[in-house]
């Protein structure tokens, strides 16, 4: 079997910066953490590019960060003429990464999704 996928990461892979460089670059990755930032009610893309790391991996932002992260690398990469995949996977986190990509979950839910996980993951833990 042949063919192309995106494999989108999960918690832990975030750091502080992620994202900034494509923020600057990409028009199509701007509008992406701008309308987290939005959903959110929170600066999620100033965590993203600036910290501090502490905040940035409690698993409540951590969560959103990463979706966001993965969502605006793929909307830049897509504008630059990235192929389309046949395949999308996501490891824990990211299977709603890989939702979106492939259409099954809109972007406004998912990051209100990653959110109320990212909380409720917080509580129980």
């Amino acid at each position: 079997m042949a063919g192309l996928a995106y494999i989108f990461p999960g918690q832990g892979s975030q750091k502080v910066g992620m994202g900034q460089a494509l923020y600057g670059e990409s028009p199509d990755a701007r509008s992406v953490f701008d309308r987290a930032d939005d959903i959110l009610q929170m600066p999620l893309s100033t965590l993203c590019f600036e910290g501090p790391a502490d905040e940035l991996t409690d698993t409540v932002n951590a969560q959103p960060a990463i979706l966001v992260t993965s969502i605006a690398m793929l909307k830049a990469a897509r504008a630059a003429g990235a192929p389309t995949p046949d395949w999308v996977a996501g490891h824990s986190l990211g299977h709603f990464s890989a939702l979106v990509a492939a259409g099954a979950l809109d972007f406004d839910t998912a990051v209100r999704l990653v959110r109320a996980r990212g909380v409720a993951m917080k509580q129980a833990g």
